[in-house]
Parts: C-alpha cells; sequence; structure tokens
C-alpha cells in the first residue's frame, strides 16, 4: 500500500499519546482551502515531527477528508482533535493560520482510524529523501523502498504495542493483512454528514448545527459506528426518533407516532412529513440497512 509521511504538530502528537488508546483521530489542516488526495481508504499516514525532531513517531489509517467548521470537528472529535479543550484548538489554527478563525470558518479534516502513539525509544529516523524544507508532507508508492521498509519497521513496532490488532496474527510473516475497519464516534459523525449531503434526511434542513448523526440502533443496544446504523436527523427530529414518537420504515417513509400528540397535545410541525419518502443518499453502502430500521420500527416505534 502507498504510505505518507506528514509533519505534525508537536503539542498534537504529545497530547494525544498522553490521552493513552484512541480509535480515531482528527488529523487536521488549519487551511480549508486544500483537497487531500494523496492517501486511499486504509493506507497508511505516519507523523513526522517538526525539526529538529526528524523522526516518525506513529501514525494511523486514513478513512476520509473533508472540510469542516472547526467548531463542528471539536463537537465531533472533542480531544481527538490533540487539545484539551475547543479554545486551545482555535488557538492552535490561528497560530498556523497566522490570523483569526471564525466558528463557520473550514478547516481540513484527515481522518484517521486505529491511530498509534509510540514512545521515545520506538521513534524512526526521517528517511534521508524527506528533505527538512518539507512543510506538509510526503507520499510514497507501494514499490519504493522506502515504504517498504518503513511499513516493516511499523508492523514490527504494532505487533509488539497495544494496537497490534490492527495486523491480522496471520501476517506475522508475510504482508500485512487489515481487519475490518472499526469506526469511532467522530468517524460515524463525519461520513453520515457527508453521506446526506449536510441536510436532515426528514425536513431537508441544512444548518449544520442542528444537523445530528443519529444511531438507527443505539450502540449500547447491539448498533454500530456503521453508515448502515445511521442517519442524520434535525436534532428535534433525532430526540423523537431515539424516543420512538416517529421513525423510518425499511421502505423509507417516516412515520409519526399518534402518541406525539396524545402525551403532549402537539406534534403538527411533524404530521406533513408522515407517510413521506425521506430523502436518501444515492450509494447503496451509504443507505440506512432494511433490517436495522425494520428493528427501530418494531421495537423502539410506540404504535
Amino acid at each position: 500500500m502507498r504510505l505518507r509521511i506528514a509533519v505534525t504538530d508537536n503539542e498534537w502528537f504529545n497530547f494525544l499519546r498522553g490521552l493513552g488508546s484512541v480509535d480515531e483521530v482528527n488529523f487536521w489542516q488549519p487551511s480549508g482551502q486544500r483537497n487531500f488526495r494523496a492517501l486511499a481508504p486504509n493506507e497508511l499516514l505516519l507523523f513526522k515531527l517538526h525539526s529538529p525532531l526528524d523522526f516518525i513517531v506513529g501514525g494511523g489509517f486514513f478513512v476520509r477528508f473533508d472540510r469542516f467548521p472547526y467548531t463542528w470537528a471539536w463537537e465531533a472529535f472533542e480531544e481527538k482533535n490533540g487539545a484539551a479543550t475547543l479554545d486551545e484548538m482555535k488557538r492552535r489554527i490561528e497560530k498556523y493560520r497566522h490570523g483569526p478563525i471564525g466558528p463557520a470558518d473550514p478547516i481540513g479534516c484527515i481522518i484517521l482510524r486505529q491511530p498509534f502513539f509510540w514512545e521515545d525509544y520506538q521513534w524512526i529516523p526521517a528517511p534521508a529523501d524527506f528533505a527538512k524544507n518539507i512543510v506538509q508532507g510526503k507520499t510514497y508508492e507501494p514499490d519504493s523502498a522506502t515504504a517498504q521498509h518503513l511499513w516493516e519497521e511499523v508492523r514490527v513496532r504494532l505487533q509488539l504495542s497495544t494496537a497490534s490488532e490492527i495486523v491480522e496474527p496471520a501476517a506475522m510473516y508475510g504482508e500485512p493483512v487489515l481487519v475490518r475497519p472499526r469506526l469511532g464516534q467522530g468517524t460515524f459523525r463525519a461520513l453520515i454528514t457527508v453521506n446526506y449531503q449536510r441536510r436532515c434526511a426528514v425536513t431537508g434542513e441544512k444548518a449544520l448545527p442542528v444537523l445530528d448523526a443519529a444511531h438507527i440502533r443505539p450502540v449500547d443496544q447491539g448498533g454500530q459506528h456503521r453508515p448502515e446504523n445511521g442517519l442524520l436527523l434535525r436534532s428535534d427530529v433525532h430526540r423523537l426518533f431515539d424516543a420512538g414518537y416517529v421513525t423510518v420504515t425499511p421502505e423509507g417513509r417516516f412515520l409519526v407516532s399518534h402518541h406525539l400528540k396524545d402525551d403532549f397535545d402537539n406534534g403538527e410541525p411533524y404530521m406533513p412529513f408522515n407517510g413521506q419518502k425521506i430523502w436518501l443518499p444515492g450509494d447503496p453502502n451509504s443507505q440506512p440497512d432494511r433490517q436495522i430500521l425494520e428493528w427501530h420500527a418494531d421495537t423502539v416505534f410506540l404504535r
């Protein structure tokens, strides 16, 4: 596989290493203007500290890139942005942007799963061809000697660390094999938000601060952070969905329970959507699973 060595903010690395084990991180870019096309999903991004600490110190597996307001990124990933508070994250972004950032201004979000942060003795010297004047990073193709050497070094370290589940045991003496990706809460929120084109599947609302990535089947009841278990809903619709006052049928129709009016003598704003088809992503792999929708309609919906 290809891999990329990315120049990494030293504070970002040290903070996340201090957290211990995390399942995901937002390797953010202070500018929201650049695209990131260096890696495909599941390829490896390695962290290299700023000079004079010219070492590779960890990494993670690429999930996707998108642009979000930094305030949204904080809500989705919180400390997994590599900062203790929103204000600290804002300060660091403004340092690199050399100017203020507004709450709706986008940053680049490179979302990584199963990150790993090595102790000092595990650090790998940066390759000789990684010039000191590289500001962002450098990508290495799979057939390059550097990529093959680095992957071997990474593989050995992961087998000795708590992140060893990234590589299946059968791959110990052969090519590394990635296991089925496990996504975190923040990654789930980002994927659902993008899949639904940043609009509520029921109402069409596009104001990002009031849109929630809703689990159809909650995680504490056997659901997973996966696209087929998600809907993008306006926050009030989300709360009603979780409480069973509304549901979505396996055919994709929105239903409003009569209990909403019975219990609260209200619910008129939601009745125009009753029986209507919700908006779904065009990609079938991004649409909710019919069986999970059926579970919600049968188990949670108040009939």
